[in-house]
Formats: C-alpha cells, sequence, structure tokens
C-alpha cells in the first residue's frame, strides 16, 4: 500500500510516540494511516491527540502529554502497589514515625492543640480493628458502613477494611434518615461505625435495617451505651471496646487483590434513590497514581481535612497523601470554626470547593473596599503588578508580598503552598486572585465518584485560567456530538460536545443496577459523564454545559439551566440561583438566595427603610434592580435572548442540605426546588402575561 507523503509522516510519528505494535486491552488505539491531519503533539500542548478507529480517520481521542503511548494504573515509582492496603504498608514502611493523624479534639469534647499518631501507630489500631470485626463475627468481603463526619478513625476504620478485605461503605450523615437506611439494606451492611448522634439515627429504624449484626459508636462510653434486647441480633459496641477485643485477638492480615471491590460509594443524585457506585482498589490507585504524575504530596506537608470523607474528592486526596507520607490534621467538625483551625494548623496542601474560596475571595475584598482610600490604592498597584508577572511567567516582586499579601496568608495560616479545586466550576477572576494573594501553585482539576475521581487537572506551570486542564495520564478523553444542542465537534473554533472517559479509573458500575449502569457505560467502555465541554488551545478541557438537565422552552428552545446560573452568580446580589422553564412556557423565571450585605448595602444607598432581610427581598424596587443587574451580567456573558429570565423571586434564606434544596455536593435539588417555590414560580408567570403582549404560555 503507497502512502500519501503526509500521511506516511503522521503515522511514523504516530508510531515514534505509541510504538509499533497497539495494546490489546480496552483502551487500544488504531492508528489511521489516512486520518485527517492532527497536531499530535507540540511545546505548548498539555495533551496528545490521537484516532480513536482505523476505519473513521478521527483525531478525537484526548491523553496526558505527560504520558501519551500508555494509561497509567500504578504509581510510576512503585508499580508493586496495586491495593489500597499496598499503599498504606508502603507509607508505613517508608514513613513509620512521621506524624500521620492529627486531632484538636480531645475526648471531654473540649478543643485544644492538635495531638497526633504516627503511621506505624496508625498501623498497629488498624489492624486491632479489623481483628475486632473478625471477632464479632464480620467475614471477609462484607460491607462495612462508616456514618460520621472527618476524624481519626474513620481512617483507621476504613485503612481496616482495605487490611482485611472488608468493603467500606460511607454515609453521608446529610443524606437524611431514609437515603441512609436504603443504603444500608441495597449494601446488605454486617456492620456500621458511627457517633452518637448518627446512632440515635440507626436506632429509629433499627428494625428495618436486618442484616446489621455490629454497630460500634466512635467518642461513646460503653457504659452510655443503649442496651439491646437479645432477640435483635445486633451488638453495640464502643470503638475502644472493639480496639481492645482486637488487641486481644489479633489476626494476620486478608489483603485483598486489585480488582477486588474497596468501596461502594452511594451518591445522592438531584433524583431518586441513591445509587451505589462500585470502585475496586485498582480503580483508585490509578486514579491517584495519574494525578501524582503532576502533583507531589511531601512528607513534610500538612493537609488540612474538612471536606467530606464520604466523597471522592477528599477519598482520593487521602490515598494521594498516604502515598507521600503526608501528616493529615482534622478540622474540629465546625465549618465556622475552620479559620480558627487554619491558625493552629498551618497546613501546606489546602483542597477546597468553590463555595469556600468565593467567601474567602469575598471576605478579602470587602475588608480591601473598607480599609481607607490609601491602603485600597496600594492593594490595587500591588495586585495589578503581581498578576502581571505571574501571567508572564515571571516570579513577583517579593516587596508587595512584604507590604500586602503576607497578611492575607496568614489567614490560612501563612504556610499553604498548593490549593486545588473541584466539584463545581471555579471563576477565572477568582483563581487568579488566589494565586496572587496567597502565592501558591492554585489548581482546578475535574472529575466524578465514577471515574474514581480526577478525569482531568490543570498543569502547573499553566497560568491560563478558567479550564479544568489536560486529562489525567490515567484516562483517555473524548466528545461526542450532542445535536439536540447544537454541538458538535466541528464547532469552530473549538471542538465541543458530551465528555466521554475510558481507561482503568472508571467504575465496575452501579451496585445491583445494570440498567443504570448501561446507560453511562457504553458498548466501547466510554463513560458519558453528561457533561458538555470544548477543548482550548494546548488540548485543555472546558467545561460549559450540563446535559442531563436541559429542558425545552415552549418555543422548542433546548435550555441548559445550569450554565445560565453560573453566569447569574456572578451578580453581585446574588448568592444562589435556581433558573426554572417547562415546555409550557416560553420564558423562564429565577428564585435568588440574595447576598444579605449587599442587599442592606443597596438599600442604604436607595434610603430603603424596612424591617427585615424578608421585606426587603419583597419590596418591587429591590426585584427590578436585581433583575437589571443579572440582566448586565447575562449579556456580558452573551447569552442568547431566550436564556435570560424575564423574572425573579427574591429569598433571603440559602438553599441548604437541611432545608433539601441542595445535595451534599451542593448541587440544587431541581424537583425539589420546584415544588419548595411553586408558589413563587406560578406568581412570576402570572406577571409575565400581564405585562407581555406575547404571552408566556404558548
Amino acid at each position: 500500500m503507497e502512502f500519501s507523503s503526509p500521511a506516511q509522516r503522521r503515522l511514523e510519528t504516530v508510531r515514534s510516540h505509541l510504538g509499533s505494535s497497539p495494546a490489546d486491552d480496552q483502551t487500544s488505539l488504531f492508528l489511521n494511516a489516512t486520518a485527517s491531519a492532527s497536531p499530535f503533539l507540540n511545546e505548548d500542548s498539555y495533551s496528545v491527540v490521537l484516532p480513536e478507529k482505523l476505519d473513521t480517520g478521527k483525531w478525537n481521542v484526548y491523553r496526558s502529554a505527560k504520558s501519551p503511548t500508555k494509561l497509567i494504573s500504578r504509581f510510576q515509582d512503585h508499580p508493586e502497589i496495586g491495593t489500597l492496603h499496598d499503599n498504606f504498608v508502603h507509607a508505613v514502611e517508608k514513613y513509620p514515625d512521621n506524624k500521620y493523624l492529627g486531632t484538636r479534639v480531645r475526648l471531654d469534647g473540649t478543643v485544644g492543640e492538635y495531638t497526633w499518631m504516627t503511621y506505624a501507630e496508625t498501623a498497629s489500631e488498624r489492624q486491632a480493628i479489623g481483628s475486632g470485626l473478625l471477632f464479632h463475627g464480620i467475614s471477609h468481603g462484607a460491607c462495612v458502613g462508616l456514618y460520621f463526619i472527618n476524624r481519626p478513625e474513620w481512617l483507621i476504620a476504613d485503612h481496616a477494611c482495605a487490611a482485611y478485605s472488608f468493603i467500606s461503605v460511607p454515609l453521608y450523615d446529610t443524606l437524611g434518615p431514609d437515603a441512609v437506611k436504603f443504603a444500608v439494606n441495597h449494601a446488605t451492611l454486617q456492620a456500621i461505625f458511627c457517633v452518637p448522634q448518627t446512632l440515635n439515627t440507626l436506632l429509629s429504624f433499627l428494625a428495618e435495617i436486618p442484616s446489621i449484626r455490629l454497630i460500634v459508636v466512635v467518642g461513646g462510653a460503653d457504659e452510655h451505651l443503649p442496651s439491646l434486647p437479645q432477640g435483635t441480633g445486633v451488638k453495640i459496641v464502643s470503638y475502644q471496646k472493639l480496639l481492645s477485643q482486637g488487641r486481644s485477638s489479633l489476626h494476620p492480615f486478608y489483603p485483598p487483590k486489585p480488582e477486588d471491590i474497596a468501596t461502594i460509594c452511594y451518591t445522592s443524585g438531584t433524583t431518586g434513590t441513591p445509587k451505589g457506585a462500585v470502585l475496586t482498589h485498582g480503580n483508585l490507585i490509578a486514579n491517584v497514581a495519574g494525578s501524582s504524575v503532576a502533583i507531589d504530596f511531601l512528607p513534610s506537608d500538612i493537609y488540612i481535612s474538612y471536606l467530606p470523607l464520604a466523597h471522592i474528592y477528599e477519598r482520593a486526596n487521602q490515598i494521594l497523601a498516604v502515598y507521600g507520607g503526608v501528616a493529615i490534621g482534622f478540622y474540629q467538625g465546625d465549618v465556622l470554626k475552620l479559620m480558627n483551625d487554619f491558625a493552629v494548623l498551618r497546613p501546606t496542601v489546602f483542597c477546597s470547593v468553590p463555595r469556600l474560596y468565593n467567601r474567602i475571595y469575598d471576605g478579602i475584598t470587602s475588608a480591601v473596599k473598607s480599609s481607607g482610600v490609601m491602603k485600597k490604592r496600594l492593594f490595587e498597584i500591588a495586585y495589578n503588578s503581581k498578576k502581571k508577572a505571574i501571567v508572564n511567567g515571571r516570579n513577583p516582586s517579593a516587596l508587595w508580598d512584604k507590604l500586602v499579601f503576607n497578611k492575607i496568608k496568614e489567614k490560612l495560616g501563612g504556610r499553604v503552598r498548593f490549593m486545588g479545586s473541584g466539584a463545581s466550576p471555579l471563576s477565572p477572576d477568582v483563581m487568579d486572585f488566589l494565586r496572587v494573594c496567597f502565592g501558591c501553585s492554585v489548581r482546578e482539576g475535574y472529575g466524578m465518584t465514577e471515574t474514581s475521581c480526577v478525569i482531568s487537572s490543570m498543569d502547573e506551570g499553566d497560568t491560563l485560567s478558567g479550564h479544568v486542564g489536560s486529562p489525567n495520564p490515567a484516562c483517555e478523553v473524548k466528545l461526542v456530538d450532542v445535536p439536540e444542542m447544537n454541538y458538535t465537534s466541528e464547532d469552530q473554533p473549538y471542538p465541543r460536545g458530551e465528555i466521554c472517559v475510558r481507561g482503568p479509573i472508571i467504575f465496575k458500575g452501579y451496585y445491583k443496577d445494570e440498567e443504570q449502569t448501561r446507560e453511562i457505560i457504553d458498548e466501547d467502555s466510554w463513560l458519558h459523564t453528561g457533561d458538555i465541554g470544548l477543548w482550548l488551545p494546548g488540548g485543555r478541557l472546558k467545561i460549559i454545559d450540563r446535559k442531563k438537565n436541559i429542558f425545552k422552552l415552549a418555543q422548542g428552545e433546548y435550555i441548559a439551566p445550569e450554565k445560565i446560573e453560573n453566569v447569574y452568580t456572578k451578580c453581585r446580589f446574588v448568592s444562589q440561583c435556581f433558573i426554572h422553564g417547562d415546555s409550557f412556557n416560553s420564558s423562564l423565571v429565577a428564585i435568588v438566595s440574595v447576598d444579605p450585605d449587599v442587599m442592606k448595602e443597596w438599600a442604604a444607598s436607595e434610603g430603603i427603610k424596612y424591617e427585615h432581610l424578608g421585606q426587603l427581598c419583597n419590596d418591587p424596587k429591590a426585584r427590578k434592580a436585581v433583575l437589571a443587574e443579572m440582566d448586565g451580567v447575562g449579556k456580558e456573558a452573551q447569552l442568547r435572548g431566550f436564556e435570560f429570565a424575564k423574572a425573579v423571586t427574591l429569598v433571603p434564606e440559602p438553599f441548604t442540605l437541611e432545608n433539601g434544596l441542595l445535595t451534599p455536593t451542593f448541587k440544587i435539588k431541581r424537583p425539589q426546588a420546584k415544588a419548595y417555590f411553586a408558589d413563587a414560580i406560578s406568581k412570576m408567570y402570572a406577571e409575565i402575561a400581564a405585562l407581555d403582549p406575547m404571552p408566556s404560555k404558548l
């Protein structure tokens, strides 16, 4: 077969990078000599582009430029680590005397300085806890629940599960009793670790969870634990008693294999019953090993743990921290006191979510505005100078840190060298602000439970904000056309489509739910995320929309509400926003949870008197002012005409887990929000109909 010169050169280029024979596993890529031209790799690329199949000639699969020839499934320096148990054993052998788990909360509940357990001490305790479970007849392969917030015992119990081939099942303390009961029965849990508060929840439906044989109460004294009738078949013991029982009857480890299930993570979702994502040891190790290519956690690092351990984001961070021998300091259990924990712990690594970063941003900018003309001007000069240097890849002048930013750094303890952001999009303005003020590496990532966490993350040295970086070296990514939303690979200037992921990080499916598993993983092993992305120059992924929550307006236009909500939250009045529309109406309406401080400041400037925030929210002037500002933000973001909210209702209370409007990952529960605000939505459409010569209803 004769090749034309460009095609021959392309084939030789790809072969030189991939080797002469393709791998024979699910991630193998077939090389097409007649494929259309593709920039396989250049100096400015963070990703490489490869053809998916021989017969299509389409160059549409992206991999990390750090590992273009092979998807990573093990740590490059320690390929022998194949399970979470292996990972912890490696850390214990390498860093036995390093501080590992630190807490400020004393036995009597008071708060003081951090006290620490070393890696070796933790290893001893995890063997005792695992042996204690066996002492009570919990069998290898059984599911064990973890039903409490972050504290050392959570990780010790999780390590015990890994060492003895139990399957850990995190239970959100915010899921609510019905969802917890569902997960316990669905996964047939035999044992649950809880705290006195969550014990009361379990006892309220104990007769309805027949598989439970053992309840271990962390932080509870045996003399204060309730006694159950003998006929229940359930034992309640304190964590300390289980520890003592295990130490009296130590068992050798029963290590898992990489293909064994490590955990079942129940995701609440925005509708329906929770789904249990099945993740193997191999899945989790592959994901973290891929992330470790770009991110170094060091034995000298101190990590603050406050994000829920039941979520995959914090879980993956913990696995990477163990690999690096990092010290983990836990918050005292109250997010409102987190800044005090920072001051005492003085962490070097801080991984969080945009919600908290936005609060930090708002707090600092507010303080600057009220600091006086001279200080405000000095901050602006320092900020602009340092930002310009960072964007241009230069080292900023140390003078600005001494004069301005060192004081800001102290808010987080003064030593943070790395900030990570995930779970939802971080505003480019906020990211740039964090980089300037804290003078550290700030990187945003993107992932989901079903991919064992990270799908992509920003690369070191990449100063462009507003994207989620290049693919994790442990997976490959492609965009699939979504014609009903007008997203295609032919779009200019950038290809757009639904983000699909493949590789060793992909979960094994939803527990006992083949139908939903088939809906998310196709016949070629691609996982369909439901997120819409585009490829920026250099192979950077940008999330622009969401496929799953689209709905159609009466005139046939498709709406992606999350995209619009993300635009409107940039409005200064808006703390949270819920956009509603349906096929019976031709326009959108908005429910806005207001920023109280901004509203009060606006009211004072307008001379408006009010008794409470709720009264101010109902003032027609306030609604008009907020909607006008939202229109301005929408125009700046180039929303299309039908994407603008035509009416707004202001509410003083935030959307929270407690009022049932948010999932534990802070996403809006759309059906619940629609029901909760049904009256307000009806009134807004009535107002639109009364004012609009072209009626909203078609």
